[in-house]
């Protein structure tokens, strides 16, 4: 017996599922820091967990400081954003729609990360 799914000719049609488009699909896995930046972070991570074994302790202050560190290099990523904005609205200048949907972008994909956590 096969699992097949019969429609009846009554039954309505299917709801259409709500799904992000092309255009505004968030990006789950969209780096948060330049390659370099994100590469050196996680060369780091990778030396905290091999030294574990010889020096648990060591390893966990280690990725205490670490997280630490990450947390707030990112803080200072959107605060630079953030500030580069406030600046062309200080002075009366327009900032593009542009600029302002991938500023948003940005923020809504880190945002809907943070709630994965």
């Amino acid at each position: 017996m096969t699992d097949q799914i019969v429609k009846s000719p009554e039954a309505p049609p299917p709801v259409a599922e709500s799904r992000p488009t092309p255009a505004n699909r968030i990006e789950p896995n969209a780096p948060l820091f330049h390659d370099d930046e994100g590469r050196g972070f996680r060369a780091r991570w990778e030396g905290i967990q091999t030294g574990f074994v010889d020096e648990p302790r060591k390893a966990v202050e280690q990725a205490d400081a670490l997280v630490s560190e990450t947390m707030k290099r990112l803080t200072d990523v959107f605060a630079d954003e953030r500030a580069t904005l406030e600046k062309h609205w200080g002075r009366g200048e327009n900032v593009s729609t542009e600029d302002l949907r991938i500023a948003l972008k940005r923020y809504r994909s880190f945002f809907e990360r943070l709630l994965l956590v």
